[in-house]
């Protein structure tokens, strides 16, 4: 027996034992190990591997990659609904020609015009659509217009100013948070 050199397993303890389980301490003790940096050399056995290997769930092959501890899963916590809201959507308020009609002929229409009389709301871009009818010439500032309500204004002889969005990229920042977007 005395020719035969059989190998071994060296074992240091790397970290402290505070908050460690009592029977973790005691197998550390097992192995020899009794403060931080102490260092055993064992035989290499089955027995021993099992005390030194930290095998768990997640060592194993039959977990599915979704499993998530118990946690409700990703995929029953996001919402049923069907269809998608985009959070930089770009929202108006809207302004007829037949709400336009009621200013005096060669007036200039600005949305501060429109806010002031009440007929949109206090923030927001402004976009005029073609539903009614336009007799009186005016020149109309707004953000967007539809293409019917260009036509019209024009028809009736007066202008058009588009005025630019106030985002520098032409796209509003999203609103909301993360979980918006359902």
């Amino acid at each position: 027996m005395s020719g035969i050199r059989t190998s071994g397993i060296k074992v240091t303890l790397v970290r402290s034992q505070i908050g460690i389980k009592p029977k973790q301490r005691g197998t550390l003790r097992a192995l020899g190990l009794h403060r931080i940096g102490s260092t055993n050399t064992l035989p290499d056995r089955p027995e021993v591997r099992g005390m030194i290997a930290r095998k768990g769930q997640g060592a194993r092959n039959k977990v599915p990659a979704r499993f998530e501890g118990g946690q409700t899963p990703l995929h029953r916590r996001t919402p049923k609904a069907k269809g998608f809201t985009n959070p930089f959507r770009v929202e108006y308020h809207v302004v007829n020609l037949s709400t336009l009609d009621g200013f005096d002929a060669g007036a200039v229409v600005t949305p501060d015009t429109l806010r002031a009389g009440g007929l949109v709301a206090k923030r927001g871009l402004v976009k005029v659509l073609g539903r009614g009818e336009l007799t009186k010439s005016l020149t109309v500032s707004a953000h967007g217009f539809s293409a019917a309500a260009v036509r019209a204004i024009e028809a009736a002889g007066g202008s058009v100013e588009v005025l630019a969005l106030p985002w520098p990229t032409g796209r509003p920042p999203a609103r909301g948070n993360a979980l918006t977007n359902r």
